[in-house]
């Protein structure tokens, strides 16, 4: 049977929705964004809902963070999307503000012949020494030892990770700093690291497509993308040893110590929090907006946009396995809107109702 390549499929499928958008006359304010492919699930759906309530469509590319920063730097978009929170330094430089928008958790998909969603379970330091190259089989004693009586083949392990600069490899490498000394002091952390094994698949779309095609794989993938996908997936021991499966609650779990007030830019990063029910790779994922605006009115639409998100898509949210933020929360980001400004100094934002 030949096997489909992901990357190929994929970016037949993106010249095909560009034919179809230079094909559509575009709306007035259509608004534009760049960035993760973590979210793209509920934006895409967010989207779908606001243009049918007021007939303004958003234009996304979901191109991974590290280039929906350089296109937000470039003011090549009206905003950027990014899972990595930029630091204060980075965007005082950049004259950038940031918000974030929903939390998600990553899930380790798995391709292993006989086991399916839910039935292996793996821990943070056999995925770091997965990832390390050092776990070679899938019937290696370390994994068999943690699955008694999941019969594991004796299938070679190929790793899938990102190709692209990702927010997605931020959060799971910034997990793996936490579990593995040894992962913190060869690799790192950041959007894009050197591999010590393994292949790359271009968006989380791309590594969910290899590991769907390639017997023996595992790679990492925003929920969602499990979800829609019909992936099988593992389940994890958390920062509590504690064994937990990816849900809305679990996610909230980790979440739930977070104090978003008090960070500035709302950096807030969610891996491997303390308690006995959080999901282990959780993050949030954030908005890039520039301070001072060259196109007031297409920020104003970017803002009113999201202030919808926050009102009226919760439950879209939900359904799709991502954590809406508390109102609260939502209150707090949207008071942080006061800084984005016309070029004259005047507010973009004064507190206009999200369209109903």
């Amino acid at each position: 049977m030949k096997m489909v390549n992901p990357i190929r499929t994929l970016f037949t499928s993106t010249a095909l929705l560009l034919c179809v958008s230079a094909a559509t006359p575009a709306f007035a304010m259509d608004i534009t964004g760049a960035g993760a492919t973590f979210p793209y699930p509920i934006y895409s759906k967010w989207a779908d809902a606001y243009r049918t309530k007021t007939g303004i469509g958003l234009n996304y590319q979901s191109i991974g963070s590290g280039a929906g920063i350089k296109q937000i730097e470039a003011k090549t978009v009206d905003f950027g999307a990014s899972d990595m929170p930029l630091t204060t330094d980075v965007l005082e430089k950049n004259g950038l503000q940031q918000f974030p928008t929903v939390m998600g958790g990553e899930v380790l998909a798995v391709n292993v012949k006989g086991i399916k969603k839910g039935e292996m379970k793996l821990n943070g330091q056999l995925i770091a020494d997965i990832y390390l190259g050092k776990i070679k089989k899938w019937n290696d004693p370390a994994i068999v030892k943690l699955n008694p009586g999941l019969k594991l083949p004796a299938t070679g392990i190929t790793v899938i990770h990102r190709s692209d600069g990702s927010g997605t490899t931020f959060i799971f490498t910034n997990y793996l700093c936490k579990v593995s000394p040894e992962w913190k002091t060869k690799v790192g952390n950041d959007v894009s690291v050197a591999w010590p094994a393994g292949v790359g698949g271009k968006g989380n779309a791309g590594v969910a497509s290899y590991v769907q095609q390639v017997p023996g794989s595992i790679g990492y993938v925003e929920y969602a993308y499990a979800l829609n996908n019909n992936i099988p997936y593992t389940l994890l021991y958390n920062h509590d040893g504690k064994l937990v499966k990816p849900t809305n609650q679990t996610f909230q779990a980790a979440a739930a110590g977070a104090d978003w007030k008090s960070e500035p830019g709302f950096r807030v990063i969610l891996t491997d929090e303390p308690g006995a029910n959080s999901w282990p790779i959780t993050g949030a994922t954030f908005i890039l907006m520039h301070k001072v605006q060259d196109h007031p009115e297409r920020a104003l639409e970017v803002l009113k946009f999201f202030a919808w998100d926050y009102a009226n898509g919760g439950k879209m949210a939900e359904k799709l396995v991502y954590v809406p933020f508390p109102a609260g929360v939502v209150k707090t980001i949207q008071d942080s809107w006061s800084t984005i400004k016309s070029k004259d100094g005047a507010p973009v934002w004064k507190g206009s109702p999200a369209a109903k």
